[in-house]
C-alpha cells in the first residue's frame, strides 16, 4: 500500500511489489565501527535498537508485556511460530545462511525502522551516490531520525537534484550484527513475512562489495519466489492465503507495468538532447499526464485499492530510479531461473560462489550463469 508515515514529508512505501526497501539499510552495516559524524551517530543509534532486542519468546511471557499486549497474546504466538517456520524454511529448504538473525525482537513506536534518501539527477536518471566502508558506493543513505534525513534531502536539493525519502522496515547488517525483528512486524501477512526474511537473509549469505544493482535485484527475485513457494508449502496453491497473495503480485506487476511506461518515456526526453529548460518542463507534463491516465484507468489496471495513493505522490526521479534499482528491466533473474530449472536452492547455491568476486572487471552476472552451469 501506499501511505504517509507519522513524520509530516516522509512517504513511507509499502507495497507488495516494492515490500522491503531493506537492504538500503546497508549503509548503516557496521557503522559504528568506523570514524565520522554520520557513522558514529547512526552506529549508535542502531546499537541502541540492537541492545535493546529481546528473544523473540518473550513475546509469550505476560509479565514481559504491557496491559495492551498481554491482551493480544494469541496474535503474538502466531507471529512467534511463523517467524521461527519461516527461519526455518529459508535455512532447510533455500539453503540459506544459519544464523540467529530474526531471534530477538525489539518494540518500536513507529511503523518503519529508518528514512532513507535517495537522489537523481533532475534531468536524467543519474544515479547520486555515497561511499560507504565495507559496502563500498551505494545510491541510498539512511537516518534513524528522520530529521536528519530532510536534512539531507535539503543539501542535496541545493544541489539541483531530485530527492526522495523513503521509511524501511528493516536492514541486514550483513552478518555483523544480530538483525532483529521489531514490533510492527506482528501486523504483516505471512507473505510479507516470509519476502522480508527471505530478502534479508539472502543478503547477510550472498554480497558483492560495489554491485549495487545486481545485489538489490537478486535479493528482490530471491525474496518473492522464496515468499511464494513458503506459501505455496504451508498453504496450498488452491489455498485463499496463496490466491490472496498472487492477485498482489497480479496488481504489483500491473503497478511495475505502469512505472517502467513512465520511465521509458521521460527517458526518451532525458536522452533527446533538448535544452535543459524545455527537458525540465516536458518532465513536469509528462508525469502530470501520466498520473491523470493512472487515476482514469485504475480499475481496468488494478484489482485490489492498494495503489490508489499513487497520484498522491511528488512523483520525481529519484522515485522512478529506485524500480531502476530493484527491478530489473529485461527480468534477468526471472528468465535465468526459468532457464536453469526453477530450483531455488540450486540457484542460491550457485549464486553463492559469487561472494568474494573481487575483479571489477567480472560481470556477476556472467559469472552466476558460468556458476549455474557448473
Amino acid at each position: 500500500m501506499i501511505r504517509k508515515s507519522p513524520e509530516a514529508e516522509i512517504q513511507t512505501v509499502r507495497w507488495s511489489l516494492f515490500p522491503v526497501l531493506t537492504a538500503a539499510g546497508l549503509v548503516l552495516a557496521g557503522s559504528g565501527l568506523f570514524s565520522g559524524c554520520y557513522t558514529l551517530k547512526q552506529g549508535a543509534a542502531m546499537l541502541g535498537y540492537l541492545n535493546r532486542a529481546v528473544p523473540l519468546e518473550s513475546l509469550l511471557e505476560e509479565n514481559a508485556l504491557s496491559e495492551a499486549e498481554i491482551s493480544d497474546m494469541e496474535k503474538n504466538r502466531l507471529f512467534v511460530e511463523r517467524i521461527h517456520d519461516i527461519r526455518r524454511f529459508a535455512m532447510e529448504d533455500l539453503g540459506l545462511v544459519e544464523s540467529k538473525n530474526y531471534t530477538k525482537y525489539v518494540k518500536i513506536d513507529r511503523s518503519y525502522l529508518a528514512a532513507v534518501v535517495s537522489a537523481s539527477a533532475e534531468d536524467s536518471f543519474a544515479r547520486h551516490e555515497w561511499w560507504f566502508p565495507v559496502v563500498g558506493s551505494v545510491p541510498y543513505k539512511g537516518f534513524f531520525d528522520p530529521e536528519d534525513a530532510k536534512k539531507e534531502r535539503a543539501l542535496l536539493e541545493k544541489k539541483g537534484l531530485d530527492v526522495w525519502i523513503r521509511g524501511v522496515d528493516a536492514f541486514s547488517t550483513l552478518g555483523w550484527f544480530e538483525d532483529p525483528l521489531y514490533s510492527y512486524m506482528r501486523d504483516y501477512a505471512p507473505e510479507q513475512l516470509a519476502n522480508l526474511v527471505i530478502h534479508e537473509l539472502l543478503h547477510a549469505t550472498i554480497f558483492i562489495k560495489g554491485q549495487v544493482q545486481f545485489n538489490e535485484e537478486l535479493a528482490e527475485f530471491v525474496g518473492s519466489e522464496g515468499a511464494r513457494l513458503y506459501m505455496e508449502s504451508r498453504y496450498g496453491a488452491e489455498s485463499g492465503e496463496y490466491r490472496r497473495m498472487q492477485n498482489a503480485g497480479t496488481d504489483s506487476a500491473a503497478f511495475l507495468a505502469f512505472i517502467r511506461e513512465l520511465i521509458a518515456e521521460l527517458d526518451t526526453v532525458y536522452r533527446s538532447g533538448a535544452a535543459r529548460e524545455t527537458v525540465l518542463q516536458k518532465k513536469k507534463e509528462i508525469i502530470a499526464l501520466a498520473i491523470e491516465r493512472f487515476d482514469r484507468e485504475y480499475e481496468n489496471r488494478f484489482q485490489g485499492e492498494s495503489y490508489r495513493g499513487f497520484s498522491k505522490l511528488p512523483v520525481n526521479n529519484a522515485y522512478l530510479e529506485l524500480y531502476r534499482l530493484y527491478y530489473a528491466e529485461d527480468d534477468y533473474f526471472t528468465r535465468l531461473y526459468e532457464r536453469s530449472g526453477r530450483d531455488l536452492f540450486a540457484f542460491i547455491a550457485a549464486a553463492k560462489k559469487l561472494n568474494g568476486l573481487r575483479s571489477a572487471k567480472k560481470d556477476p552476472r556472467g559469472e552466476l550463469e558460468k556458476a549455474l552451469a557448473r
